[in-house]
């Protein structure tokens, strides 16, 4: 260790690990370097444009007014960003597409924004080798629609697939509905090229099936919430198209709990289905009353399930989801339904969390538990609601454990707001005595805070301040988020 830890910045939160130095430039001074080095037109101050960046979608997270926010067109323009804050004692604050859940693309008072929102190339498809090579403002949808017409594919897909960026999907390792058999995002980032706190650009991974040189640094930024160094250009790996028969098996159920013990039976049976997502009567309401999508109406819950093992093979893990389902105690199993309706009932569980939005201000949860554990989690989840006085509506990638509480508060009723935050706290607490973790795939931001002190041992969270200052020693890189202080 050295002697003397680098002097760090002064604007914005307390970064774990650093003390708040005597002195910073003042913000004027990074503005003006931001004005000589980058188009006007990729630079914004107005109050109407800062107040659009200052946050992402989770609902009751702190955020801060920035200084500026830069719209970055190449890997130049955020090296440059980063440089002028890091001169000037700013913080920089990354920011895809907006569409997180816990605070990470958050800002605070005095900070840069820097979005990668217009970074949207799709810069090489090698169908041979099966990778994509990406800036990170490309959608997720854009980019497994291009691979596709090579014949491949790119499995990890969020509910927010067709508005959120890769780069922002690869800052929190975002799951999807495909994950439970295919893994989520880190299991296919090869590479990475990264921004780093000082500005400079390196480039991490390889392009190879394997290789073992050196500490897993990819793997390590995959996940680290733009703390560690801003993505801007990905190496993923991809999958062929084909070779997969799709089966739909939908049941229903009269409780949650009931829904959670098919769960957790089909995995102890050691079926793994391509997809096991469950959806609730307040979800599935919320959507239909939005779309009209001829949802059915009457049950507690739904199980949509599907495999995709071609032939016999496919028929027989098809029928013991359906038969897990039925010892369960489904009100209702249905084998082989038609790719439309499949469609539409996915597509409802996709749509859940704009559906209930539109019914007041949602505090999302992003739980996971063991697998066997799901039906307990889902009892007291169902508990919390009721003893707190709050609606939670349930959506979740059953089939990994990940559970997602969705608690609304109508608009403007503060008591409602207090009860929710309660509840949502609670949640928490009985996830992790289960065995569980408090983010399955959104990230820590800042709503996981708290919960992350409590799951992340002292000695723990002593490595992650040490990897923080190994990487960011100023704190530049949006500090107090990813891991408590």
């Amino acid at each position: 260790m050295p002697d003397a830890a680098p002097e760090p910045i002064t604007h914005g939160p307390a970064v774990a690990g650093h003390t708040a130095p005597d002195r910073a430039a003042p913000p004027a001074a990074a503005l003006e370097r931001l004005r000589r080095e980058l188009d006007p037109a990729r630079l914004l101050t107005e109050p109407s444009d800062l107040a659009r960046y200052a946050h992402d979608d989770a609902e009751w997270a702190d955020f801060a007014e920035p200084l500026a926010v830069v719209l970055a067109e190449s890997v130049d323009d955020v090296a440059a960003a980063v440089r002028a804050a890091a001169a000037s004692g700013l913080h920089v604050v990354p920011r895809g597409a907006g569409t997180g859940l816990s605070g990470g693309a958050n800002a605070m008072a005095g900070s840069i924004v820097v979005s990668l929102e217009r970074m949207t190339r799709i810069l090489e498809i090698d169908a041979d080798e099966r990778l994509v090579v990406a800036e990170a403002g490309v959608l997720n949808d854009d980019l497994r629609q291009a691979v596709a017409a090579h014949g491949l594919w790119y499995p990890p897909d969020p509910a927010s697939y067709r508005i959120s960026t890769i780069g922002g999907n690869a800052a929190t390792n975002a799951g999807g509905i495909c994950c439970v058999k295919y893994g989520v995002t880190r299991d296919y980032v090869l590479g990475l090229t990264v921004v780093l706190a000082d500005g400079e650009v390196v480039r991490l991974g390889r392009r190879t099936a394997k290789g073992v040189t050196g500490y897993d640094l990819t793997a390590l930024m995959v996940g680290s919430e733009g703390t560690l160094g801003i993505i801007v250009e990905l190496t993923l790996k991809l999958l062929p198209l084909g070779g997969r028969e799709d089966r739909a098996i939908v049941g229903s159920f009269d409780s949650l709990e009931a829904a959670g013990d098919a769960v957790a039976a089909i995995s102890a049976a050691g079926i793994v289905p391509s997809a096991l997502e469950l959806i609730d009567r307040t979800c599935i309401e919320a959507v239909d009353a939005w779309q009209s999508l001829g949802l059915p109406h009457g049950v507690e819950a739904m199980l949509l399930a599907r495999v995709d093992e071609v032939g016999a093979a496919g028929e027989a893990l098809a029928a013991g989801v359906a038969e897990r389902m039925s010892q369960a105690g489904a009100l209702t199993v249905e084998r082989g339904a038609s790719t439309e309706a499949a469609d539409r009932l996915f597509l409802a569980r996709r749509l859940a969390y704009p559906a209930l939005e539109r019914l007041g201000p949602v505090l999302t949860e992003d739980i996971c538990v063991p697998r066997g554990r799901v039906p307990e989690m889902l009892r007291r989840i169902e508990a919390s609601a009721r003893d707190h006085d709050v609606v939670i509506a349930n959506i979740a990638h059953a089939g990994d454990g990940n559970l997602h509480p969705l608690i609304i508060a109508p608009e403007g009723d503060d008591a409602a707001k207090a009860r929710a935050k309660l509840a949502f706290d609670r949640i928490v607490d009985d996830c992790r005595a289960l065995g569980g973790t408090v983010t399955g795939e959104h990230g820590v931001g800042l709503l996981k805070l708290p919960g992350a002190a409590h799951e992340l041992s002292p000695r723990v969270v002593e490595l992650h301040r040490a990897v923080k200052r190994a990487l960011d020693p100023h704190g530049v890189l949006n500090p107090g988020k990813a891991f408590p202080a």
